[in-house]
């Protein structure tokens, strides 16, 4: 298994369950080797249901933030026009800190860090050929690849490469918010909170530990830092979105960090515009997106110690491959989609499902048959949801941000 995110991990972990032999190979050099990313919540019939077949429910439970399914809707200027709070006994969609979560898969679990796979052979004498970064090989009889939306695995199976959206977010983060920012804490609630004007958007999303993501979301062109004042029409800009009071603004919670499709690179601009590594300019840039809206709402960007630039790619919705023996794909590895609370949970039952197939099946030709029914079962489904996320983001980050609450209440009922 090619891998260490949440759905190669629940593969792993529900084969570790029945006692059938896996091998994790993951290109980090250690399970703290970057930062895991922000907050997931795992639906009752996605992730749960997966970390259910793995046997780590109960533990899950112990973990998660029930409240953290609280989601708070601002206007630009401060109005809180939506604040759904989760029931007492709500479960149906709890938040895990992504750290979290990959401690729990990984438990037990016996891992070959910094194994960077770069290429992988189908159809060998002996097996499926896996070729590594510091030259060495091996042969697998399956190899599974759940290495994200830049996945190694996937050019043996498919010529697809994932597509820029037109949305970028930039991400920053608070700490200790409770304590060190009080107002911001009652700002965003128990949970997450999110102001949309036209074309972008502020969203806040509770960690534990009172550590806060932020999310500023608009559309532009790639290149956007290169010539910011045009490519996100800052000129003249101020106070174009203060004080809508439309009653139209909304969001739905957004799973974001290490295999959802960003760009999580942070390198400064070699061209002339905006330097991504100068904290002070990016800041400044995006108070200017967002010039006009309320002050306690733009203080979630003036507190933030670091900015990553991470632009939202896509595989296309209707992503498939013709079967190859020996090789397949999960998660965002297969169907890479927007963040919108699907991915990770799609990608988890996966693994689960894949795992269960391959401990049922009794001979080589056995398993090659469940991996290709569980394909064009992945597809089927992944290709419904890739639409509907699509669909969302296109709601979400719009010129017309009556669209975004509209689809809040359509979720929500």
């Amino acid at each position: 298994m090619v891998g260490g995110g949440p759905a190669g991990l629940t593969f792993a972990r529900v084969l570790h369950r029945h006692d059938h032999p896996v091998t994790i190979l993951e290109r980090d050099s250690a399970p703290d080797a970057r930062p895991p990313g922000g907050t997931l919540d795992l639906h009752d019939q996605l992730g749960q249901l997966a970390l259910d077949k793995a046997g780590l429910l109960a533990e899950y439970h112990a973990l998660s933030r029930p409240e953290g399914q609280a989601m708070r809707i601002l206007d630009t200027d401060g109005t809180v026009l939506r604040d759904w709070r989760p029931r007492p006994d709500e479960r149906a969609n709890p938040e895990i800190d992504r750290g979290q979560l990959r401690d729990l898969l990984l438990g037990p679990m016996d891992v070959q860090w910094g194994r960077g796979v770069t290429e992988v052979v189908p159809g060998t004498r002996d097996g499926v050929l896996v070729r590594f970064a510091d030259g060495r090989e091996e042969t697998f009889d399956l190899v599974v690849g759940a290495d994200g939306a830049w996945s190694r695995v996937r050019p043996a199976l498919s010529s697809a490469t994932p597509h820029y959206t037109g949305v970028t977010y930039v991400e920053t983060s608070l700490d200790d918010v409770d304590t060190r920012h009080p107002d911001l804490a009652r700002l965003i609630g128990d949970g997450s909170m999110a102001v949309y004007g036209v074309n972008r958007a502020l969203v806040a999303q509770r960690n534990s530990g009172g550590h806060v993501k932020v999310y500023a979301q608009f559309r532009a062109p790639l290149d956007w830092h290169t010539n910011p004042d045009r490519h996100l029409g800052l000129n003249g800009r101020a106070g174009q979105d203060a004080g809508t009071g439309t009653g139209r603004d909304v969001g739905t919670g957004v799973g974001t960090g290490r295999d959802t499709g960003m760009d999580d690179s942070m390198d400064a601009s070699t061209d002339a515009g905006l330097d991504l590594g100068d904290v002070e300019a990016v800041r400044s840039s995006l108070l200017a997106l967002f010039d006009g809206w309320a002050a306690p709402v733009l203080d979630l960007l003036c507190h933030g110690t670091a900015f990553a630039h991470r632009p939202l790619y896509v595989l296309p919705a209707s992503h498939t491959w013709t079967h190859v023996p020996g090789v397949t794909l999960l998660g965002d590895a297969a169907h890479l989609m927007p963040p919108l609370g699907v991915g990770a949970n799609l990608g988890m039952l996966e693994g689960a499902e894949l795992a269960e197939s391959v401990v049922a099946a009794s001979s080589p030709g056995d398993l090659d048959k469940a991996v290709h029914a569980f394909e064009e079962q992945m597809w089927a489904r992944a290709s419904n949801r890739a639409k509907f996320t699509m669909a969302g983001l296109d709601r979400l980050v719009s010129p017309d941000p009556a669209q975004a609450i509209a689809l809040f209440d359509e979720v929500q009922s």
